[in-house]
């Protein structure tokens, strides 16, 4: 199951990274709206992140979305938001193993992902150590957590 997801992943990616540039990583995250989510890759360059959103078998759904630092206005991580609402048992565990980005950039485009980051109980379920990496180099690379310890 897990070198399947990989696969499919990975072919998604490989479409994304631009001749001359290095994948330094990849991970899933939820792209959040007012009404509805969607799965989305990351891709991680050593020069940008490229955001494709994906239906659940993997056919991308929409343009992809390229960030650099030149493009990014803002970004601002907060732990938790992957739950639901109120003061649930699920709510509290799903809260512990996310992370969630909000990024907007200088084009006006707004993005709320929603990550979970590999570790702890669930750690496994989430991707495990690869979306681990991943998702430190995505918070990393905006600025989100200090790129020394990745």
């Amino acid at each position: 199951m897990a070198k399947d997801y990989e696969a499919k992943l990975a072919a998604v990616v490989a479409s994304l990274v631009e001749p001359g540039e290095e994948l330094l990583g990849t991970c899933m995250a939820t792209k959040q709206s007012a009404f509805k989510g969607s799965m989305v890759a990351i891709a991680v360059t050593d020069r940008r992140l490229v955001i494709q959103e994906m239906n659940r078998k993997f056919e991308t759904t929409a343009e992809p979305v390229s960030i650099t630092p030149e493009t990014l206005e803002s970004a601002k991580l907060s732990h938790g938001s992957g739950g639901g609402f109120g003061d649930s048992p699920s709510s509290a565990i799903m809260n512990k193993a996310t992370v969630t980005v909000k990024l907007r950039t200088t084009d006006g485009t707004r993005l709320k992902l929603v990550m979970m980051h590999g570790k702890g109980i669930f750690g496994k379920l989430g991707g495990g150590e690869d979306q681990s990496q991943a998702v430190d180099m995505v918070l990393g690379r905006l600025g989100l957590i200090d790129p020394t310890h990745i």
